[in-house]
């Protein structure tokens, strides 16, 4: 999925539905705004047949496969453009032509009446197998679908899968749900290319989508703003760093600062024998713009941490030490998790971090790694605090949950909230298309790469997300702000590098550039 080619946005983020609120309410708003409804699915059609055009060079045959819904009514028109375009056409019925209706009826006689003869109903997969044309064309199901694909309709998709032509899948790649972004048993077609269309849907944007969608391209067909301003939107896609009234949610810093005011962070991790994930937070804090970082690890990593960064401070190593000590005292932010383990030594660092900043409102806390699995075990009240973030991979989300990754997987949405409501404060669920909430928000980030998935790119992120929430008000934009930087990050690797390779640690040249550009 190339988020990075969304088109340009005049504002910092956009709506984000379900396929369910657009089945639901496009036909009301085009209704209020003078529309027909086939006369938007020829708009669809002719914004599917341009992209076809624009991001496939040297096309002169395609492939249809359409289905006996309005998703099929989109491709018949399709088929007509490039029958009329002088392109060879070949059009796939899944269904007898006779259980076509409504608007997909009038599309397909349409297209009869352009000249397109020897529409295919059986055989499909064979059909599929032998076509050695240039691309396919995906309108089988739209946005309605959910649940599994038939076992016919898997084979059918397996055979879109493995021909050599490429794919162009109109609205959402056919087996990917709408609300979700969940593939059932990874049945669903891969598209190099997905024009979806009026607004954004959830399904394309996190999770699974990903390995699916390939270029997502938006048309909003003259509808978007228009039903923006009718649906309500409970999910922003963050396309650019967040603003608060329209300016940097970090706080200026006077010609006069100085580090006191800037201020302190405590980083809290790196058992024995695990040194470089706390490591990684503290220089990623540091890179960010705290302007002091104390590091509370196992006393046989403390060389490591100092070593070749000795702008980072030392803390007492035990809890003990650490409870009397200035440095948890002066701290305004806490970060803690990384590296940190589930020993006896762990565990009781874990119940002074907790206690301290559940006692003390000016505190803020990031849990991260071993210290979220401390966390789910712990219980009420100490579970909950509105001024923490926790910042799950979906198997730790399982973890906090009580459920399985899978469970996660198959509705990241559900999760991210519900982590959110249950624990309180902000969850930040990461992985492709990372979400961010407040129990009643979503925000879905559009940075980052598979080039970042490699050990340590949590921790940098946790650092990151420290570091802001110490120069901001906001603690919910400065943990946007956060995600969306550290992607940001990625994405500059990428570019310059490739996706393999990539380390943790290369973040760091590119972060002070990238929080002072916000």
């Amino acid at each position: 999925m190339i988020l990075s080619q969304l088109p340009k946005a005049k504002h910092n983020s956009c709506c984000v539905y379900s396929g369910d609120q657009v089945l639901q309410s496009e036909r009301f708003v085009a209704k209020q705004q003078n529309i027909a409804i086939y006369s938007l699915m020829e708009s669809a059609g002719a914004a599917a047949f341009a992209q076809l055009k624009l991001n496939f060079t040297n096309v002169q045959s395609i492939l249809v496969l359409c289905g006996k819904g309005n998703n099929g009514g989109d491709g018949f028109i399709v088929a007509r453009l490039a029958h009329l375009a002088k392109l060879q056409v070949t059009v796939l019925v899944t269904c007898d032509i006779k259980m076509l209706k409504g608007d997909a009826l009038l599309a397909y006689q349409h297209m009869i009446a352009a000249g397109i003869t020897g529409v295919i109903t059986k055989q499909l997969v064979k059909q599929l197998s032998d076509f050695q044309g240039d691309v396919i064309v995906d309108a089988l199901f739209g946005i309605g679908f959910h649940g599994q694909l038939t076992l016919q309709m898997q084979q059918l998709v397996s055979a879109v899968n493995i021909n050599n032509a490429q794919v162009l899948s109109i609205d959402i790649p056919s087996g990917l749900c709408a609300n979700t972004g969940f593939v059932n048993q990874q049945h669903a077609v891969v598209a190099q290319v997905t024009v979806t269309f009026i607004v954004y849907k959830l399904g394309l944007l996190t999770g699974q989508a990903a390995n699916f969608i390939g270029k997502l391209i938006l048309a909003d067909l003259t509808l978007g703003v228009a039903f923006q301003a009718f649906v309500t939107c409970e999910h922003l896609l963050q396309r650019k760093p967040p603003l608060l009234n329209g300016i940097s949610p970090l706080k200026k810093r006077l010609n006069t600062s100085h580090k006191g005011n800037v201020g302190q962070i405590l980083a809290i991790g790196g058992g024995k024998g695990m040194p470089g994930a706390i490591r990684l937070t503290s220089e990623a804090a540091l890179r960010c713009g705290a302007a002091l970082v104390s590091v509370c690890c196992h006393q046989g990593n403390q060389a490591f941490i100092v070593n070749g960064r000795p702008e980072l401070m030392l803390a007492p190593n035990e809890a003990s030490q650490l409870a009397s000590s200035s440095v948890i005292t002066k701290a305004g932010v806490l970060v803690m998790g990384p590296g940190l383990g589930q020993s006896h030594w762990a565990q009781d660092l874990f119940d002074l971090i907790i206690t301290t900043v559940l006692n003390n409102k000016h505190k803020q806390l990031v849990i991260d790694a071993d210290a979220l699995t401390l966390l789910a075990q712990t219980r009420q009240p100490r579970q909950h605090c509105s001024r923490w973030v926790l910042t799950p991979h979906p198997k730790e989300a399982a973890v906090l949950l009580h459920c399985d990754t899978a469970t996660i997987e198959a509705d990241r949405y559900s999760a991210v909230r519900a982590i959110a409501n249950k624990y309180g404060g902000i969850c930040v669920l990461k992985g492709a298309g990372t979400l961010i909430s407040d129990g009643k928000q979503v925000i879905i980030n559009s940075t980052g790469n598979a080039g970042m998935a490699s050990g340590g790119m949590g921790d940098v992120l946790s650092g990151i997300i420290a570091a802001l929430l110490l120069q901001s008000d906001n603690y919910f934009i400065a943990t946007c702000m956060a995600v969306y930087i550290h992607g940001a990050a990625g994405d500059i690797i990428a570019d310059k590098q490739g996706l393999r390779g990539m380390l943790a640690s290369d973040l760091f040249a590119h972060l002070p550039m990238l929080v002072n550009q916000n």
